[in-house]
């Protein structure tokens, strides 16, 4: 039997019950009072619904705030100081004259490459040739004359000073010849190491001069990076160390390269100091004076506690987050309070307020608080 049917045999008794004594006023007062307090209970019943409804979807389950957590085991954590750098080759040179001429021959053009040794570019030796013709024909004369000369020194024919005469004349003339055979190399610009002719500066016909550019020659297959830091990193950055090498131009270019060098002087005025990256250029896609980033690791801790940065929150009481804690065999937020470390990336390492094998919430962080239940899901 419904509420309804309790209320409408309810009115009739009473009516019944009041017989004809009372009017029909009365009749419609205590009908309009019934039905007031009818869409009370209406309305309180709902209510005692609802809350029974709530209580019975939190006891099976269904009403837990689904969360995702990260259990935490202690890890390897680095940090790395960003620096750019500059690129040079490991070989790079510009080659000039060492003695005065015209440009007879340009023997390697632009884009080729050389080995050491190789002649770049030669001057006009027409003069210093025929120099040495004619110092050889008088060295010959000489030599033969120093031979006799000798010959009738050894048999006690003829004077000291003949022979000596002799002597100097042809050690004189071979002196000379070796001069100038020396000035003849140096009218042939040859290259000090293996590379590419990057530039050449001289047309046939030209005059070349001591300090006067010629050519440009570079070896792409070595390369080493520069780069000024503070001097906070003194004695973070040593000999030998590795540093991760990015290159923005060449996104897809990623390198280890060892440090070589590592200045002694700080400048006053920068507070910095300069280190040196030495390494091999694979197939020459670094060029010189291109930007080069330098990820220089200085923290590590290998036993760190760390959590995504992200779920790291702020009050007045300092930076919390939410772990899920079991409880009377359910999960519940809680909210806990910890003193962060360095930063790197997406994560920060935990210092103080966490433990190895506690559950930190890492999806849903931003609707729970302390003591409500949740549920953890893949």
């Amino acid at each position: 039997m419904t509420r309804y049917s309790l209320l409408i045999i309810l009115a009739t008794t009473i009516l019944l019950g009041c017989g004809k004594q009372e009017n029909a006023e009365s009749l419609k007062a205590k009908l309009s009072k019934l039905k007031e307090q009818q869409i009370q209970l209406n309305h309180q019943i709902k209510e005692l619904e609802a809350q029974l409804a709530k209580v019975d979807t939190i006891a099976n389950g269904s009403k837990y705030i689904k969360v995702k957590v990260e259990t935490l085991t202690p890890s390897t954590f680095n940090h790395f100081f960003i620096a750019s750098g500059k690129v040079e080759l490991g070989n790079q040179a510009i080659l000039s004259a060492e003695t005065n001429g015209q440009v007879k021959t340009i023997n390697a053009q632009k884009g080729k490459q050389v080995r050491r040794g190789e002649i770049i570019v030669s001057l006009n030796t027409s003069i210093l040739e025929n120099s040495i013709a004619e110092v050889n024909v008088a060295l010959e004369l000489a030599t033969k004359l120093y031979e006799k000369q000798k010959n009738l020194w050894e048999q006690n024919i003829g004077t000291e000073l003949q022979y000596l005469q002799a002597k100097n004349q042809k050690e004189s003339l071979e002196q000379k010849l070796k001069t100038l055979k020396s000035q003849l190399d140096l009218s042939y610009i040859k290259a000090p190491f293996d590379g590419i002719v990057d530039e050449v500066y001289v047309k046939e016909g030209e005059l070349a001069s001591p300090g006067k550019p010629i050519a440009m020659l570079l070896n792409t297959q070595s390369i080493k990076i520069e780069a000024d830091v503070s001097e906070s990193l003194l004695g973070k950055i040593r000999n030998g160390d590795k540093v991760k090498v990015e290159f923005p131009s060449l996104p897809e270019l990623s390198m280890e390269l060892p440090v070589n060098r590592v200045g002694n002087y700080i400048d006053p005025k920068t507070r910095t100091f300069k280190f040196e990256l030495v390494g091999q250029n694979p197939n020459g896609k670094v060029k010189p004076n291109q930007i080069a980033l330098l990820h220089i690791n200085d923290y590590f801790n290998p036993k760190a506690i760390t959590v995504p940065s992200i779920v790291i929150k702020k009050d007045a009481m300092g930076n919390f987050l939410f772990i899920a804690e079991k409880t009377d065999g359910r999960y519940l937020a809680k909210k806990v309070y910890v003193k962060t470390g360095v930063s790197y990336e997406d994560r920060t390492e935990v210092v103080e307020g966490l433990e190895a094998n506690q559950n930190v919430i890492v999806a849903g962080y931003n609707m729970v608080t302390s003591g409500v239940p949740v549920q953890l899901v893949n």
